[in-house]
């Protein structure tokens, strides 16, 4: 699967977990000259606290459109050390 915005890469990994209807990427498949730490923070009962990050592309920012969940609650184990988008802020999925 790859991710894109303005038709430039940003991730792609083959290794991808679905979690909520969404998929996750490894966080090694994350071109990190792309994304930029956010401050902002959300808490998920299941899940536990994201974090997030905007994702920068030549004239394009996009704000808060990744997140990770770092130290996940148990139940969600599978999405450790990865990252997952917002449909429909920007960020292109495809498979």
């Amino acid at each position: 699967m790859k991710a894109l915005v303005n038709g430039t890469v940003i991730a792609e990994s083959d290794d991808i977990v679905m979690v909520d209807g969404n998929p996750y990427f490894p966080r090694n498949s994350m071109r990190e000259e792309f994304f930029l730490d956010s401050s902002l923070t959300t808490v998920c009962g299941w899940k536990g606290t994201a974090r997030y990050w905007d994702v920068k592309v030549s004239d394009t920012t996009l704000t808060n459109v990744v997140w990770s969940y770092e130290d996940p609650k148990p139940e969600a184990e599978s999405i450790r050390l990865r990252f997952a988008f917002y449909r429909g802020k920007g960020v292109e999925l495809q498979p």
